[in-house]
């Protein structure tokens, strides 16, 4: 599906933020994506992979997401503020998301890095739709703010993540509050090499499902 794509400068707490809007050719929207990149300093863009194809499932449920890149990155100012600065640039965009299309529900999407952002943020939302942690990095440490993080999560993982793997995931989910919804993705390694098009399809079952079917496991 084709989609209306603007290239946007926004403002944000150290300087304009770069960033890409899509809306759904075929419909109007009825609902909100913000989606985070993996971390600035190993390559993280707004073009990663991942990050194109989670906007591009959401979209395809019905979406308009808005992807940025974090300060310091491509056209974005400022430079990197160890995750914390970070968590300003996502308020920032998502403030910006909502202004334009306030009677949307909102959800939150990151890839690895991103994931940590937008559960920090998020957590704080309790008006968020969803929130949706792709490559969660076990190994980064866990997050104070999931100890009660009310808004729904899903968390979506490679099957072979080096960086999140399914019993340290698990064990992380259990502790959880719901509603939750955990999904494992066949694929390779970390970046969900060769199961692409299946994370894809898990983006946007998920953008069409509701979060009332939520299970507390």
């Amino acid at each position: 599906m084709p989609a209306r794509i603007q290239s946007l400068l926004l403002d944000g707490p150290a300087g304009k933020l770069e960033a890409l809007l899509e809306e759904p050719e075929t419909e109007a929207p009825h609902q909100a994506w913000l989606v985070c990149h993996p971390h600035p300093l190993y390559g993280g863009t707004l073009h990663n992979k991942v990050v194109h194809r989670v906007a591009r499932g959401a979209r395809r449920a019905g979406a308009v997401v808005l992807r940025f890149n974090f300060r310091g990155v491509g056209l974005s100012e400022g430079t990197y503020d160890e995750g914390n600065g970070e968590v300003e640039d996502a308020r920032a965009a998502l403030a910006w998301l909502r202004s334009e299309y306030p009677h949307l529900p909102f959800s939150l999407a990151g890839f690895s890095f991103g994931s940590r952002v937008i559960l920090r943020l998020g957590c704080q939302l309790p008006s968020a739709q969803r929130l949706v942690a792709l490559g969660f990095p076990t190994t980064a440490g866990e997050l104070p703010e999931l100890a009660h993080c009310a808004p729904p999560k899903i968390f979506i993982q490679s099957t072979r993540d080096e960086f999140g793997p399914k019993d340290d995931l698990r064990a992380l989910f259990h502790r959880l509050t719901p509603p939750k919804r955990l999904i494992f993705i066949d694929a390779g390694d970390h970046f969900f090499t060769h199961g692409l098009d299946r994370l894809e399809q898990a983006v946007y079952r998920q953008a069409r499902t509701g979060t009332d079917t939520f299970s507390g496991c």
